[in-house]
Formats: structure tokens, C-alpha cells, sequence
């Protein structure tokens, strides 16, 4: 309890809540639309938008915004092309920014940039800006899902019947791919370019494992997203190591031990019904 007089870990707290709302809205549409791959090589294009930002003197995270967002749109314009599969549309921009990012931050006036809290992040050192933008982002997110829940659904289990139910497709999966980016770029500073995609789909998959309800995966995803980052941070605090890579572990902890409990419950279920 000592440590929530400490600015840093308030913050910490604020942000793991804002980032669980924003990934778990996000990401509960990224699993059911089988759009993991996309939100790795946004992931990693990302990294452009920081070299860029390192190279002229701007704020990195904002010009790795505005390369995620143009990234998402040109994934999702390629994959629509029929001389162009989505696999190799996202190995182009993820290559791509990968390949900047390095050209950009070598190229860099003065000292060699510190890219460790960009490539691998920790949650203790954002600050009120970061806590801003997460919320900013996650107060538009609810709005949206709320206001659009049933066409997003729709969307994400089924394109063709959306379109069959004359829902604008194209524009609602532009808005979603440009939610997807910004909610990658926001988390940048928690847990990192590299293990970004993990806060995406860890708490989501774990939740699945319970219900197939689009609205309940993502109750269910927020609160085990909050609960993995709840756990990394003490986890970071009593065994000194970085709460990003910690706050996965944890993740992936919590999907193990349901996934190995939902197996024995089912196999304790078929032994009961053949006695």
C-alpha cells in the first residue's frame, strides 16, 4: 500500500485502466476478426512514425500516430486488391517502417537516442500527457462501440451478411483500423513496440475461453487486461524487472491457468457422465 503515495505508480494504475478499456474494446474485434497479423506489422510500421519523429525534432509518439493511421489505411486498401494478398500488404508496411525507423534514428542530430522505452516500454514512466491520450482514446472508443455495437459485430463475424444488411463496411472497418492503430501507439510507452500486440490478444483469447458474446468478451477482456497489468506491476516491483515484458508474462499466466482449468473441468464432466 506504500506505493500509491508515489506519483509514478498512481499514473501507472490510471494508465493499466485506460489501456485495458481501449485494448479490450479493440481487441475483442482484432480476435474475432482474425486480424492478429494486421495489428503486428502496425505494430512494428509504427516504429517509422518514431524514427520520423526522433529525425525532426516532433513529439515520436504523435508521428508514430499519423504513420500507424497511414499504415492501416494502406493495409486495408492493398488487401481489398485482387493483384495483392492482405499477408503481403502488411509485410510491406511492416518491413517498411521497420526499415525507416532504423534509417531515421541513425540519422538523428546530437546523441544516439534511447529506443528501449519505445522498443520494450515501462508503464512507471508515463506521464499526464500519456494518461490524456489514453483517455481521450478510450472515451471515444466507448462512444463508439456503444453507438455502433450491432454493425461492429456484424462486421466482425460475418462481412458479407453486414453487407448484405446494407451496412457501410468499408467505412466502418477504415474507422476500426484507425482505432486499432491509435490504441497500439497509445500503449507504446506501457508495454512496447514488441510486445504491444500481446496486451491486444492475451486478456481477449483468455476471455473467449468463458464466452462467445462479442459485449461479454469485452467485459471480460477489460477486466482480465486490468488484472494482468495489476499483476506485472508488482510482479516488476518485487523481482526488479521491466513492467512492460511483466506485464505480459502475467498475462499469459492467467491464459494458462484458465485454459489448463477449463480442460480439467471438461474432462472431469466426461468422466462423471461415463460413470
Amino acid at each position: 500500500m506504500d506505493l500509491l503515495q508515489y506519483t509514478f505508480f498512481q499514473h501507472a494504475l490510471l494508465g493499466s485502466l485506460l489501456a485495458s478499456i481501449a485494448c479490450g474494446l479493440v481487441g475483442t474485434y482484432i480476435v474475432t476478426r482474425r486480424l492478429v497479423f494486421i495489428s503486428g506489422g502496425l505494430t512494428h510500421a509504427s516504429f517509422g512514425g518514431i524514427g520520423l519523429g526522433l529525425y525532426t525534432g516532433i513529439s515520436p509518439i504523435l508521428s508514430a500516430a499519423l504513420f500507424a493511421v497511414l499504415s492501416a489505411f494502406g493495409v486495408e486498401w492493398l488487401s481489398k486488391r485482387k493483384d495483392m494478398r492482405e499477408d503481403s500488404a502488411i509485410a510491406v508496411f511492416w518491413t517498411l517502417g521497420m526499415a525507416l525507423g532504423i534509417m531515421f534514428t541513425f540519422l538523428s542530430p546530437g546523441f544516439a537516442p534511447d529506443l528501449s522505452a519505445y522498443l520494450f516500454g515501462n508503464i512507471l514512466t508515463i506521464n499526464r500527457s500519456d494518461i490524456t491520450l489514453l483517455a481521450i482514446l478510450s472515451v471515444a472508443l466507448i462512444l463508439f462501440f456503444t453507438l455502433f455495437l450491432r454493425p461492429i459485430t456484424a462486421i466482425a463475424f460475418d462481412r458479407e451478411f453486414a453487407r448484405s444488411q446494407r451496412i457501410p463496411v468499408a467505412a466502418f472497418e477504415y474507422t476500426l483500423m484507425a482505432f486499432i492503430a491509435l490504441t497500439i501507439v497509445a500503449c507504446l510507452r506501457m508495454v512496447g513496440i514488441v510486445l504491444a500486440i500481446s496486451l491486444l490478444t492475451l486478456p481477449q483469447m483468455t476471455a473467449n475461453l468463458f464466452s462467445h458474446r462479442f459485449h461479454r468478451i469485452i467485459w471480460l477482456s477489460i477486466g482480465i487486461g486490468y488484472l494482468s497489468c495489476l499483476g506485472g506491476l508488482l510482479l516488476s516491483f518485487y523481482l526488479n524487472v521491466p513492467s512492460g515484458a511483466s506485464i505480459i508474462f502475467f498475462s499469459i499466466l492467467i491464459y494458462a491457468v484458465c485454459k489448463t482449468g477449463k480442460s480439467l473441468y471438461i474432462a472431469n464432466l466426461k468422466k462423471q457422465n461415463r460413470l
